[in-house]
């Protein structure tokens, strides 16, 4: 309290000297006594009180907002002579009222002490607000503490565990604040940041207490008061402070005991019916049924038309079930041990399965599109593609500001504060290109994670204190209260509409089973179980509750789980029906017309890839132009701009102009391209300068490609976060949305691909395979041993050639439709161009494909700017096609009875090795192929000759060849290496 009086004591002192030297405050009293009414009661300046209204004067003088706005109102008005307020005396005279029937003495001491008094209750209600949530009942078994600690803070005052007894709130209230046991009924002035009186300005000390801590220390915890906006701070305390707003109707309740039954009776269903499958359900946190449907029904009344979602495997039949309204006999057929597959693929187990569906929202009798994706067992692998899809939704329907669209993510209390994916995806969240403007967040708060103890799992004291590096509100919610949760979610989904950002809502529940139905807890939690195994379940508690209210009668009550036991029954029996699995029907981003009525492609037929040179000079010309008015570029890039029209001129291209060419004529198709990651806006090796920066005005940029029709697709390049793991994600997801896009993802250097080694082992490479979900996402990876060292060389083309589906043993068959049908049974396609031409089209082939894959490609670093790494237009117009293997065609094809040895190579090897065929002068003897198309080559070691190699005695014996190998057998990356390198290279394939 001494900071207090500290803070009083020069205020009365400069409010003194102040009034010494101005003889104002004589005629501010005598204005003031033209108000005082005649009658018999006493006038309001009477000796009781004008003490106080002079020390109040005092402190205006010194700062005029440190008095109520009336007084500020009041002293200004008698400065300025202002005409007669008949309101006036009467606010005064309750002021007046209010200090006398308080007991304000008419000393300054008395005055000091009021000051103190109302600056203490207003760091009381503040310390609420920011530590409340420590001391909140969130713990259904009530044994742990949700942030890991039962220290109480020593600026609370809680009568919890006291029953109302304020013994404990004396001994704080006069240690920490200086208040006694008199000042508990004294009236004191709320300050404008809380809402705990209502239409009340002012309560007892008393009634404040109560307030606080029905607000802050019951089953909700609220953690707010960092975010650094004070209108948003405002809001939510009037969300939660505001007295009764936390009050349902009786159809709202009945609603959610219905939404609790089925959630319940779901689970208890299915460990009926199949006691010892895995299913890992949701006993424990049934309420995180209605809670999803709260937040949908909540946005839905606000806009939202379609919600993407994505969660763990722990309660996703439940949520199929409930939230989805997928059948119940296509998922009841899942437990069906000899259920087969129709479709291509190996399937995945029924807890990472996905969805799609179009439906009526009956809180609202709007039309819902909902979207769970399909997950690994990876926990948390899927937030950032949820957010990519969910942008590229908001994207193709012009929904910038995110009221159509929105995401909801669903996590578990250990991976959230475990895996570094949550926070790369959090930091994406307010990114101009990956801003989703807002998501909903839902914490299912085990308290566990397997068989780790929370206090073992994190170093935060809650697993949501990653939300915190956004300024996301986080609401704890003891999941055992469904009303308190069902408030909470209602706001999390104001929050998102009215601010677009994220919110988290923890549910803070417990795991009635182990980690899954066959895992036993008692061996590592066996407290913590003996406590659950007592647990009253939610939907017992909340049903006793509305009955003894006589909000729903006990019939009522079991007539509805007879009604939906009946359901599950009848399901159950036409599942048995179902001998065949169509993964299709568990397609989460379908694509309605771009395959025919079965999943397939209408054709297996690719058009050529080249287009017209019309339309080549054309981009070339705007690649090599600022087309913006008094737009001054750097006088570099002015050098490289001249570069490109000269090369337009000559009918030549070299890398970064075969990419402009292919990008600008998909947008004149109409086809959307995005190009996203690691500086790629001007490209990690300067060569791309697709946005143009004003060199005298700030932050003003061009992008000339969107600058090439009047009528186009939008073009959108945008440097990603230092992220691969949550960016590569989020480019995937964008994928998804439309197979009529163009989304690219380049890595900084190639090998940088392996910190997001996750979405490429169990999303891009076995996607299609497990979930029937098609994907057109290209990898961009620069690769290249060129003396920068082992971490920016090689991007590992072995390990994407080992992931390939195809059989290194099996000779295919030829037809027609042999090229495009091969691209159609492998799993992605992986290349290494070694001329622009051929990367112009195979990103043309692409889009033209009757289907889509995921494409690798390793691009060149030196080759950027090499004086040989050039293609004619004559290689790229109309008719032209991407070349899978460019053969020799040079002074060795013109006179093949003279070559002694053909070499087999891939990218920019190339280059060196005519270099030195050259000089070796063996153009004649020595004939090299370029294996441009690699992904049919699975290696088991670095670079693709392993696996190569062991092909070759197959295709000798098909044609009755010698098998004598001719070829060296160096790895890849040492092919690519520094000129020296490269030289020994050379000389050891050629001689």
């Amino acid at each position: 309290m001494n900071h207090l009086k500290l803070f009083v004591a020069p205020l009365k002192w400069h409010g003194i000297k102040l009034l010494e030297k101005q003889d104002i405050a004589r005629r501010v009293f005598l204005h003031g006594q033209r108000y005082v009414s005649s009658g018999t009661s006493e006038p309001f300046l009477s000796a009781s009180n004008s003490n106080y209204v002079e020390e109040m004067y005092y402190a205006w003088l010194e700062n005029p907002k440190s008095v109520h706005k009336s007084w500020d109102v009041f002293f200004q008005n008698a400065n300025a002579g202002q005409a007669y307020d008949p309101h006036l005396p009467d606010q005064l005279e309750r002021k007046a009222s209010f200090l006398q029937s308080h007991g304000l003495a008419q000393t300054p001491g008395k005055a000091e002490k009021l000051v103190e008094d109302h600056l203490a209750v207003q760091s009381l209600i503040r310390a609420y607000q920011i530590r409340g949530h420590h001391v909140a009942q969130l713990d259904p078994l009530g044994i742990l503490d949700a942030d890991l600690d039962s220290f109480v803070p020593s600026d609370l005052i809680t009568t919890i565990d006291k029953l109302g007894a304020y013994t404990v709130c004396l001994v704080i209230c006069k240690g920490f604040y200086g208040l006694h046991e008199s000042d508990l009924d004294k009236v004191f002035q709320l300050p404008t940041t809380t809402f705990i009186g209502g239409s009340e300005n002012s309560l007892s000390l008393r009634e404040i207490i109560k307030r606080l801590e029905n607000t802050y220390c019951q089953h909700i915890g609220l953690e707010f008061m960092f975010i650094n906006d004070v209108e948003q701070c405002q809001w939510i305390r009037q969300k939660f402070e505001t007295p009764g707003v936390m009050k349902f109707t009786n159809e709202e309740k009945r609603t959610l005991l219905a939404r609790l039954v089925r959630s319940m009776r779901f689970e208890d269903f299915l460990a009926r019916k199949w006691s010892s499958e895995k299913r890992f359900g949701l006993e424990g946190c049934e309420v995180m049924i209605p809670a999803l449907k709260t937040i949908i029904d909540k946005s839905s009344e606000m806009g939202i038309e379609y919600v993407i979602m994505g969660m763990p495997h722990r309660g996703r039949l439940n949520v199929l079930a409930n939230v989805i309204r997928k059948e119940l006999e296509q998922i009841f057929c899942q437990f069906d041990p000899k259920l087969e597959a129709a479709d291509e693929g190996s399937g995945d187990v029924k807890y990472h399965l996905g969805m799609y569906h179009e439906r009526i929202n009956r809180a609202t009798n709007k039309k819902i599109t909902l979207s769970l994706m399909a997950n690994p067992s990876h926990l948390e692998a899927v937030d950032p593609v949820v957010q990519g899809k969910t942008k590229a939704e908001q994207f193709y329907r012009g929904d910038t500001a995110g009221k159509k669209v929105m995401s909801i993510l669903l996590h578990g209390d250990a991976a959230f504060a475990g895996q570094g994916v949550v926070y790369e995806t959090f930091h994406l969240s307010d990114l101009p290109s990956y801003t989703t403007n807002g998501t909903i967040h839902v914490v299912v708060n085990n308290q566990i994670g397997f068989t780790t103890d929370p206090r073992m799992a994190r170093s935060s004291p809650y697993p949501t204190d990653v939300a915190r590096v956004v300024n996301a509100p986080i609401f704890h919610v003891n999941a055992d209260d469904p009303e308190a949760v069902m408030y909470v979610c209602s706001v999390a989904a104001e929050w998102r509409n009215t601010f677009n950002k994220d919110v988290v809502v923890d549910l803070v529940c417990y795991r009635r089973r182990g980690h899954n139905e066959m895992d036993e807890p008692m061996f590592t939690q066996p407290l913590m179980y003996k406590q659950i195994h007592k647990q009253v379940p939610v939907l017992k508690k909340y049903a006793d509750k509305l009955i003894a209210d006589g909000t729903v009668t006990l019939q009522e009550f079991e007539e509805e789980i007879a009604k939906y036991d009946r359901i599950c029954e009848e399901a159950y029996t036409r599942s048995k029906d179902n001998k065949i699995l169509h993964i299709k029907h568990w397609l989460d981003s379908p694509w309605p017309g771009f395959f025919n009525v079965d999943g397939e492609p209408k054709s297996m037929s690719c058009p050529p890839t080249g287009i017209s040179e019309d339309l080549l000079t054309h981009i070339g010309n705007v690649a090599s132009s600022v087309p913006v008015k008094d737009f001054k570029i750097h006088a570099g890039l002015s050098r490289i701009l001249r570069a490109r029209l000269e090369m337009t001129k000559n009918r030549v291209v070299d890398w970064a102009l075969a990419e402009y060419m292919a990008f600008g004529s998909f947008l004149k198709e109409g086809i959307h391209v995005r190009l996203s990651g690691q500086d790629v806006e001007r490209g990690t090796f300067s060569h791309r300068h697709h946005v143009l920066h004003d060199q005298e005005v700030d932050k003003r940029t061009c992008v000339p490609m969107n600058h090439l029709w009047e009528q186009q697709a939008p073009y959108t390049v945008c440097n990603s976060s230092l992220s691969e793991y949550g960016v590569l994600g989020f480019e995937l997801g964008f994928a998804m949305a439309s197979p009529n896009a163009l989304v690219c993802w380049e890595a900084q250097f190639g090998d940088f691909h392996n910190t997001a080694q996750c979405i490429i082992d169990q999303f891009i490479s076995s996607g299609q395979a497990k979930w029937v979900r098609h994907n057109g996402i290209v990898l961009l990876l620069p690769h290249g041993m060129e003396g920068m060292g082992p971490e920016h060389s090689s991007a590992r083309p072995e390990r994407f050639l080992q992931m390939s589906n195809d059989d290194s043993d099996a000779y295919p068959e030829f037809s027609e439709q042999f090229e495009v049908s091969q691209l159609y049974e492998c799993n992605w396609i992986v290349v290494n161009c070694s001329t622009p031409a051929n990367y112009f089209h195979v990103l043309r082939r692409q889009i033209l494909l009757p289907f889509r894959k995921p494409l690798i490609i390793l691009t060149p670093k030196s080759l950027l700017r090499h004086p040989e790494a050039k293609s004619s237009f004559d290689e790229m117009v109309s008719g032209t096609t991407f070349q899978r293997v460019i053969p020799e065609n040079g002074l060795a094809a013109h006179a093949p009875h003279e070559v002694k040895r053909v070499i087999f190579c891939t990218g920019k090897v190339y280059y060196d090795l005519v270099k030195e065929r050259k000089n070796q002068d063996l153009e004649k003897q020595v004939a090299i192929t370029r294996l441009e198309q690699v992904s049919s080559l699975i290696l088991r070691r670095q670079g693709p000759w392993g696996d190569f190699q062991q092909r070759v005695p197959m295709l000798l014996n098909r044609y009755h060849l010698p098998e004598r190998m001719t070829l060296s057998n160096p790895s890849w990356p040492c092919g690519e290496g520094t000129q020296q390198e490269c030289t020994r290279l050379s000389w050891f394939q050629l001689g």
